[in-house]
C-alpha cells in the first residue's frame, strides 16, 4: 500500500486528526446555558481565584496535555519547521486520546532559542495539565525540559527522550531474560548521542549501574582525549555514564560487544560489525524510517535479538507504549514531577505484559489489553 498517498487523502478529506468535543452532550438548556456561562460561571472564577490548586476540579485541565514543537527535530525529517511538523503533533494528540483518553492540544512554536521556548510554555502552561514537548532538536532540548521541570508545578516530558529511553530498557529487560544474561554486566554500544541516545544511556545506567556502554558520534568514540566534545558529551563522561578510556571508531568499538543501540543513521551497522560482536548479541537498531541495520542481515550475522522502530518488524520500540500511560498516571494521580524512578517502574511494567518472552516478542503490542492501565498505575 501506498502510504504517503493514503495520509495525503485523509488529512484532506478530514482537515487533520482531531477536533474538541463537549463533555456535556446532553440538551443544552437556558439554565444549563446560564451556569455553564454567565452569570453563574463566575462562581466558578472565584473558586478557582480563592482556590488555585482546584482549576482541575473544575476545569478541562484535570485531563489535559499540551504537545509543543518547535519543528527542529521531526522524526525522520529533520528540521522542517513549525507549520510543517503540524500533522505529527495531530497525530501525538489522535494517540494520547485513543490510547488513554487524554485531550492534547498541539501547538507549534515559531521560536528557537531555548529562552524564548521556556517563555512561551510557561505562558500557556496554567492552561494544561502536562506539557509533552516534542521534536525539539539537541543539545537545546535538554536545556529546555530541565528548565521547564524546575520552573512549573506540572508535568513536564520530552517523549523523543524518555519514552524512547522507557521502551528500549523494557525491551532490554526481555531480552536479556530470554538469553540468561545480565545487563549489570554487559558492554552496550551506543551509535548517536543526540536526544533519545543521551537519554537512553542515562536510563540504562541508572537501571544497571554494572552496564558499561561506549557512545559514538558521527566523528568517532567520545572520549576523554577529544578536544571537540558539545557540554552534554562531556557531561556524560564526567557523570561515567559513558566510559571514557577507548577511542576509535564504531568498527573498532563493536568488538565483542553484547548489545549495540542505533539511534542514528541508516545502514551504520554492517553484517561484518555484527560477526565481531559477543555470540547471540543483541541489536536495537531504531532509525527511522531505514534502521542501521536491517533485521534478517543481522540475524543471519548472528544477532539473537533485533529490535527497530518499524511496525513491520518483530520488536517494535514504540513510544505509544510508554507516553499515553505516564501522563494519564500523572494526571489521575497528581503527580508534579516525572522521576527516573517513574520510568524505569513503567519500563518494568511494559516489560511485564509480555508473559514469556521470545527473541521475537520481548516489547508488547500498542494494542495489548490494560497497556495504558498498567503503565498509569505505576506513575505515582
Amino acid at each position: 500500500m501506498n502510504y504517503d498517498n493514503l495520509a495525503l487523502e485523509l488529512h484532506k478529506k478530514y482537515g487533520g486528526k482531531i477536533a474538541l468535543k463537549l463533555r456535556d452532550t446532553s440538551e443544552l438548556t437556558r439554565e444549563k446555558l446560564s451556569a455553564y456561562y454567565t452569570p453563574g460561571v463566575a462562581a466558578v472564577c472565584r473558586e478557582i481565584a480563592a482556590h488555585p490548586d482546584e482549576m482541575p476540579v473544575y476545569t478541562w485541565t484535570n485531563n489535559l496535555v499540551a504537545v509543543i514543537s518547535d519543528g527542529s527535530a521531526v522524526l525522520g525529517l529533520g528540521d522542517i519547521g513549525p507549520r510543517a511538523s503540524m500533522p505529527v503533533m495531530e497525530g501525538k494528540a489522535l494517540l494520547f486520546k485513543h490510547f488513554a483518553g487524554v485531550d492534547a492540544v498541539p501547538i507549534i512554536l515559531d521560536v528557537h532559542e531555548p529562552d524564548e521556548i521556556v517563555a512561551a510554555v510557561k505562558a500557556i502552561a496554567s492552561s494544561f495539565g502536562a506539557i509533552n514537548l516534542e521534536d525539539i532538536n539537541a543539545p537545546k532540548c535538554f536545556e529546555i525540559e530541565e528548565r521547564l521541570k524546575d520552573e512549573l508545578d506540572i508535568p513536564v516530558m520530552h517523549d523523543d527522550q524518555h519514552g524512547t529511553a522507557i521502551v528500549t530498557l523494557a525491551g532490554l529487560i526481555n531480552a536479556e531474560k530470554v538469553l540468561g544474561k545480565d545487563l549489570n554486566s554487559a558492554r552496550a554500544v551506543f551509535s548517536g548521542v543526540g536526544a533519545a541516545g543521551v537519554a537512553i544511556m542515562r536510563l540504562l545506567k541508572k537501571y544497571a549501574p554494572g552496564l558499561t556502554i561506549t557512545a559514538v558520534d558521527s566523528r568517532g568514540v567520545i572520549s576523554a582525549t577529544r578536544d571537540d566534545l558539545n557540554p552534554i558529551k562531556k557531561q556524560l563522561l564526567d557523570e561515567g555514564t559513558v566510559s571514557g578510556d577507548v577511542s576509535g571508531s564504531l568498527t573498532d568499538v563493536v568488538k565483542g560487544a553484547d548489545i549495540f543501540v542505533g539511534v542514528s543513521a541508516p545502514g551504520i551497522l554492517t553484517a561484518e560489525m555484527v560477526k565481531t560482536m559477543t555470540p547471540n548479541s543483541i541489536i536495537f537498531a531504531l532509525s527511522n524510517p531505514t534502521p542501521e541495520i536491517m533485521p534478517d542481515i543481522a540475524k543471519q550475522a548472528g544477532a539473537a535479538i533485533v529490535a527497530t522502530g518499524r511496525s513491520d518488524f518483530p520488536n517494535q520500540v514504540n513510544n505509544a507504549l510508554a507516553f499515553p500511560g505516564i501522563f494519564r498516571g500523572a494526571l489521575d494521580h497528581g503527580v508534579k514531577k516525572i522521576t527516573d524512578e517513574h520510568k524505569i517502574a513503567a519500563a518494568e511494567a511494559i516489560a511485564g505484559l509480555v508473559a514469556n518472552p521470545t527473541t521475537d516478542e520481548i516489547i508488547p503490542s500498542v494494542f495489548t489489553p490494560n497497556l495504558v492501565e498498567t503503565v498509569a498505575e505505576v506513575i505515582r
